[in-house]
């Protein structure tokens, strides 16, 4: 197995967080294949580990992440099927594993965020970004049809019509107006973006984390079905949840008039 140096994800976990950084600053973080599935899979393993209750998903050096590096990717034949062979395996896989993971997951968007690389970031539970960040659609620069879940992702943030304009025209969106338009929840100075996420990831990860976990899938879906399906959704959430230790301790602490000591059980 190919060490963290040359995957070009770094990984460690402290307090209960695992942090994850995208570690080639050379190339904007531009994702590779090995670092995609990296990805994929420290998600997969958040989920799992019950001494995992938060993500923080950061970038060194200049950009959050360039989206995908395609260097020698339109190079040879491809056979028919091959183009969504690779984005239903790739791209829309590291998407969908943000989305599913179980436990929240924080966005540190330390600068530029291209292509699927700003839908890494968008796809996250909650996004901080320093102010020298922007985030740029970039697929119709290059003739292409937005991947990595785009066209699912922009419009249930800020709507049809803001999300066409993003994707029609590729202008780069500063980190202010990103927030304006609601694709971040808040911009802080660029010295700031690292203490501010750890602080965010402590509070996190000091929560109730099942039921983070439901609320998540809860208003996942919620933007997916009628409100029939989110009430039915909503009742059997609520009834899974409390079976849960943290449930039961938040109820004793409301009781008893103190703060709640949640365990992610």
């Amino acid at each position: 197995m190919r060490d963290e140096a040359e995957v070009g994800v770094r990984h460690e976990v402290r307090e209960q967080v695992s942090y994850v950084t995208l570690d080639r600053p050379e190339s904007l973080n531009a994702l590779t294949p090995g670092m995609r599935d990296r990805l994929i899979g420290l998600l997969e393993e958040a989920s799992a580990d019950p001494g995992v209750r938060a993500v923080v998903l950061t970038g060194t050096g200049r950009g959050f992440c360039a989206g995908a590096d395609l260097r020698g990717g339109a190079a040879g034949k491809r056979l028919p099927g091959d183009v969504a062979r690779t984005l239903r395996l790739g791209a829309q896989r590291l998407v969908a594993a943000v989305l599913d993971c179980e436990k929240p997951v924080l966005a540190a968007v330390n600068g530029t965020a291209a292509g699927l690389g700003a839908h890494l970031a968008l796809a996250c539970d909650l996004v901080l970004a320093a102010e020298s960040a922007r985030f740029i659609e970039v697929f119709v620069r290059r003739g292409l049809v937005p991947d990595g879940g785009g066209a699912y992702l922009l419009p249930r943030l800020i709507g049809p019509q803001r999300a066409k304009e993003l994707m029609f025209f590729g202008d780069a969106v500063p980190a202010a107006e990103a927030e304006r338009l609601g694709l971040v929840n808040r911009v802080v100075p660029d010295g700031e973006l690292e203490k501010t996420a750890r602080e965010w990831a402590t509070r996190l990860a000091a929560g109730p984390t099942r039921a983070l976990a439901l609320t998540k899938q809860l208003v996942n879906a919620s933007l997916d079905g009628d409100r029939a399906a989110a009430f039915a959704a909503e009742a059997a959430a609520q009834e899974i949840n409390m079976t849960a230790e943290d449930a039961r301790e938040g109820l004793r602490a409301f009781v008893e008039r103190r703060s709640p000591e949640f365990r992610g059980r």
